[in-house]
């Protein structure tokens, strides 16, 4: 009898929630038994086909625990084990994004003993075979130490902090990221298959390995990874040398940069991979919800990703058995490369992610349209999205009402003679020539700089010649609207023709 690997010592068990045990066994294997002590909790296993499941009843939360796991063969103990709040934080480099580089992350590490947060970060292997197996061997929960923590997600740390103080429990982070993937790297086929709009991410993809055998495609991308870390190098020595180097003259330097590398079996970036190698080892680890930080790398089919995040969400839902399972989606910051042009696409990748937060049940919208920076697209301050993920689940998940950490949206447009005002849910602060309104006039967007007074956006124009209003639909400008509570407007796009 064999426990799946995400069960550990130290591991956190989702309170007030059915959980889920299980694992492998022998064909013969005559019983499996999960118990959970001092809560004097019970349940016996159902086993099939070599596969173990034991569904034990709702916990309160609960610090200390002893988890026993007894067959007809062996007794299998889980000690230090904690009932919480458990929260996957899934995503690309973002999310990933390590808590020994983040802005206070250092000093974090010093004091963050003393906080009742737990991790697990899903072993990060691109195919399935030893390589993997040996990962999940050696991967545990840990405790937050100053030795655990460095390689924990910031952001999934500083939400869990903020929420063990909030709800005065443990709470417990799965990590399940990887820099650089599509939303298509971390669904399986079937469920891209299902949705027409999703296509092309298969049909690149087989393309691409059309004709070519398994060893063929192995070699090809251990090759591109030789050249990616002799390349990695050479890259490392011109930038020491010319910290300001611009991309062009590094590549001039270096010789090309193929990342990502080969598209094939071997490449982490393939879609479907990373449900394989992932998210189908984990689950379905009893969770209270999801994190969501992605969506950079699916920028160049932005009017696909509503359907891509739905087909996600309904994905895991159903392969975890949680019809409802929350969704907290961080909205994407404003974020451009220097010489990259700004085509739009990042705007129409947050509309996306507003629009299947509105649409679905259960799904929270982190905005996060101040938290970015110019010309890096991993800012280093994670503290702030942490914060806004937070409130999102606690008003989402937790029927806690936080009116004061809600966003000034706009709630209405009102032509009036010569002038078009917007009006927003709560008072602006006053902001000299508010960058990022455009007005559409004759059908064309224009900039326009409203008046700011109380909750209203003054605009000394012709109303009847406005057809629509945008704000901060671009992929980067300066933000500097918030409302008196300190949060920012959100971005948006609204028609004014009935």
């Amino acid at each position: 009898m064999k426990c799946a690997n995400i069960f550990s010592d130290n591991m956190v068990l989702q309170r007030n929630k059915p959980i889920r045990f299980f694992g492998t066994c022998p064909e013969d294997c005559k019983f499996v038994k999960v118990s959970v002590s001092p809560l004097s909790v019970t349940a016996e296993a159902v086993i099939r086909d070599g596969k173990w499941e034991a569904v034990l009843p709702p916990m309160p939360a609960c610090d200390c625990c002893l988890v026993q796991v007894l067959s007809d063969s062996k007794c299998r103990f889980f000690t230090n084990v904690a009932v919480g709040e458990v929260w996957l934080a899934g995503g690309q480099s973002n999310m990933e994004y390590e808590l020994q580089n983040e802005k206070t992350g250092r000093e974090e590490l010093e004091v963050c003993e003393k906080e009742n947060v737990r991790f697990y970060y899903t072993p990060k292997v691109a195919t399935v075979g030893d390589e993997l197996l040996k990962a999940e061997s050696e991967t545990v929960w840990q405790t937050a130490s100053a030795e655990n923590s460095g390689n924990w997600s910031a952001v999934g740390y500083y939400f869990a902090k903020e929420l063990s103080r909030r709800l005065g429990c443990t709470v417990g982070i799965v990590g399940c990221n990887w820099g650089g993937t599509s939303a298509s790297a971390w669904i399986p086929r079937e469920t891209i298959e299902s949705r027409e709009s999703l296509l092309p991410y298969l049909e690149e993809y087989d393309k691409a390995v059309a004709g070519k055998s398994d060893e063929e495609m192995i070699r090809e991308y251990r090759e591109y990874q030789e050249y990616d870390r002799q390349w990695f190098i050479r890259s490392r020595k011109v930038y020491e040398e010319k910290p300001d180097a611009e991309w062009e003259e590094v590549c001039a330097i270096c010789g090309e940069n193929r990342y990502p590398g080969p598209m094939n079996i071997a490449n982490p970036m393939r879609p479907c991979g990373l449900y394989e190698t992932m998210v189908s080892r984990i689950c379905p680890y009893t969770l209270k919800g999801v994190l969501w930080y992605q969506g950079e790398s699916d920028d160049h089919r932005p009017d696909t990703y509503s359907d891509l995040l739905t087909s996600l969400i309904g994905c895991w839902r159903e392969k975890w058995q949680d019809a409802s399972m929350p969704f907290m989606v961080v909205q994407l910051p404003m974020h451009r490369y220097k010489n990259d042009p700004d085509n739009g696409n990042w705007a129409k990748i947050r509309q996306a992610q507003r629009d299947v937060s509105e649409r679905l049940e259960n799904v929270g919208l982190a905005v996060a349209i101040d938290c970015g920076e110019f010309n890096n697209i991993h800012p280093i301050e994670k503290k702030r999205v942490a914060h806004r993920l937070c409130i999102a689940a606690l008003e989402k998940t937790y029927s806690t009402d936080c009116p004061n950490e809600r966003y000034p949206e706009l709630t209405g447009c009102v032509k009036a003679e010569g002038r078009l005002v917007l009006k927003f849910s709560r008072n602006l602060v006053p902001a000299e020539d508010p960058e990022g309104f455009m007005l559409c006039i004759d059908g064309e967007y224009v900039p326009a700089y409203p008046e700011i007074s109380g909750n209203t956006a003054v605009f000394n124009v012709n109303p009847d010649s406005v057809s629509a209003v945008s704000y901060l639909w671009t992929n980067y400008c300066q933000v500097n609207l918030f409302g008196e509570n300190g949060l920012p407007v959100p971005p948006v796009r609204r028609s004014l023709v009935d």
